[in-house]
């Protein structure tokens, strides 16, 4: 077929119903099997074609259909009866692979040679080479190494283009190497004359702004064909940042390691309420400083930003410091709250505030006779932080136990509270003591009234004013508990039965002040008062006081509401037989 076939000739490129053949004995067969990669004679009169055995991969080109680029070769080839010659990357069964594929028309009459060379290798390494160059040439750019001569003068004849340390290229030329050296003494020569090969020697030089750098030189000497020394070719890196970062990383460690050691110190604490003396222990000890405070928030004072905060001292450890700080050195203001340095009465005093959420929560301040460092500053505001979170969880603890002691709408301690905690703590005092103390129940009179005559919000009014009164009433040291409902409890240490008496009739007197909140004036609200005398020579259980106690109040309330009753004192069994 001859150049007839510009507009069709990809017609006659598809596969006849036999497909692809290989007979050994054809003369095609002969033809292609001589060639050692892939080969195809494609026979354009009818379609069919003639494939090697390295043809295997890419047989599916031809029973397929020849895509575009190779149809558009072959009618070339075909009008210009020249050999058509192109690189193709093509689909093979093994994935898709770049042959440089060489087309030969008219063989054996109409017939199209493929003959088809693998260059994905080539193709490959030509690729990883271009990148290759294109890598190294972006390193180089982008090098902080200087390349340099020294010639047999002992001065700079060559730098490379980009200069170094600051300086030009002609600005180093001509001079001497030992002008940039720091320290030349210490060196036998300095790197850049030396008579040896060397690598990675590290040299701190001046450079052109007046700071310091830090290279490292590798180096060596060339001579001339009969040994007479040259001068010594090398190259610098300079590796300042490098050094400054490894150093700025071991002050990290170092301050982790002390963080760590606190913070670890903090969580071992069983107790929350021991938490910042240690904290400030474990401070003191790894800071190397005199003394330590840890201050708290005081709970009254106001939050808000703009306020000024007071504290109160949670933990303190050392010794020394001054005998007073100057005013306000240890208050913080959240629009002020970073770290604050003085000199107070010869120490160097040092305080950053604690934070949590964006509250400031606490204070921390050390001192100590010799100055603080950057590591130092650094160390304690993350010392800081850490101390706002172990605050913040002293202070949740404290919360809950407050809550689970006291009632929830007098304040007031609850049963529980009262029961397991206050009444076994004052009966080891009093054994120690060797005195008496009474418990009073006091339970209100016609309470039940009042929330049904005038509704629960004018009872619980009652509830708080009785606690007020009892509040008023109780000495410092005694103890005041709702039991629950109208019911409350008074312990008062030093109370025997008469003195008890005295007291239930003050008391009683007192509650006349409940009157006005009374559902009906023939049914006054009042008090009733059940008192137990607990003496500990007479080794009575807790158990047996509550129900001497519980036992008066009844008989109160069977008999006369208003009054008190005290119970009989407490006999062991077999004392009264």
């Amino acid at each position: 077929m001859t150049g007839t076939a510009t507009t069709s000739a990809s017609d006659h490129f598809q596969k006849d119903g036999d497909g692809g053949q290989f007979d050994t004995k054809s003369p095609e067969a002969i033809l292609v099997s001589g060639y050692g990669e892939p080969a195809v004679l494609l026979n354009l009169a009818n379609g069919s074609f003639t494939v090697n055995r390295h043809a295997a991969r890419i047989e599916n080109l031809f029973t397929d259909g020849i895509n575009e680029e190779m149809a558009r070769l072959t009618t070339m080839c075909i009008e210009t009866a020249k050999v058509m010659t192109a690189n193709l990357a093509l689909p093979t069964s093994s994935g898709q692979v770049i042959y440089q594929v060489n087309l030969i028309p008219n063989v054996m009459g109409e017939q199209v040679l493929f003959l088809f060379h693998d260059q994905t290798l080539d193709s490959n390494l030509r690729d990883a080479l271009i990148e290759s160059r294109q890598r190294f040439k972006d390193l180089v750019e982008v090098s902080s190494d200087f390349s340099w001569e020294i010639g047999s003068d002992g001065c700079f004849d060559f730098v490379s283009r980009a200069g170094a340390l600051g300086y030009t290229p002609d600005e180093l030329i001509g001079r001497k190497p030992e002008e940039f050296v720091i320290g030349v003494e210490e060196y036998d020569p300095i790197p850049f004359l030396t008579s040896r090969r060397v690598e990675e020697i590290e040299v701190w030089m001046n450079r052109a702004d007046g700071g310091m750098a830090c290279v490292v030189v590798s180096a060596i000497p060339f001579y001339d064909d009969d040994g007479t020394s040259l001068g010594v070719r090398g190259v610098c890196r300079d590796v300042t940042s490098e050094r400054e970062r490894a150093t700025a990383l071991a002050h990290a460690h170092q301050r982790e390691q002390v963080l760590g050691y606190i913070v670890n110190t903090i969580r071992d604490e069983i107790n929350p309420t021991d938490m910042l003396g240690a904290a400030a222990a474990a401070t003191a000890r790894a800071m190397g400083a005199s003394g330590c405070r840890i201050l708290r928030i005081d709970q009254h004072s106001a939050v808000a930003p703009s306020s000024h905060i007071s504290y109160e001292t949670a933990a303190e450890f050392g010794s020394g410091g001054p005998g007073q700080f100057e005013d306000n050195f240890l208050t913080f203001v959240l629009d002020e709250a970073w770290l604050r340095e003085e000199e107070i009465e010869g120490w160097r005093v040092i305080a950053a505030p604690c934070l949590h959420a964006g509250d400031i929560n606490g204070v921390i301040c050390l001192w100590k006779r010799s100055d603080w460092t950057d590591d130092d500053r650094l160390l304690i505001n993350d010392i800081s932080n850490q101390l706002g979170i172990a605050i913040e969880q002293i202070e949740n603890h404290e919360s809950i136990v407050r809550l689970s002691r006291t009632d929830a709408m007098t304040g007031l301690l609850n049963r529980r509270a009262f029961y397991d905690d206050e009444l076994p703590r004052h009966f080891k005092r009093l054994e120690h003591d060797k005195t008496c103390g009474s418990l009073f129940y006091v339970d209100m009179d016609n309470f039940k009234l009042v929330n049904d005559v005038h509704g629960h919000q004018k009872g619980d009014e009652a509830i708080i004013a009785l606690r007020d009164l009892l509040y008023d009433f109780v000495r410092p040291g005694d103890v005041v508990a709702r039991l629950g409902g109208d019911e409350f409890a008074l312990w008062l240490d030093g109370m025997d039965e008469e003195a008890a008496g005295n007291r239930s009739r003050q008391l009683l007197k007192l509650s006349e002040s409940l009157r006005p909140r009374s559902g009906h004036e023939n049914k006054p609200l009042g008090i009733s008062i059940g008192i137990a005398v607990y003496r500990p020579n007479t080794h009575e259980s807790l158990e047996s006081l509550l129900a001497r106690a519980d036992s008066a109040m009844y008989e109160v309330k069977q008999s006369s509401k208003g009054n008190f009753c005290l119970a009989p004192p407490y006999m062991a069994e077999g004392e009264g037989e």
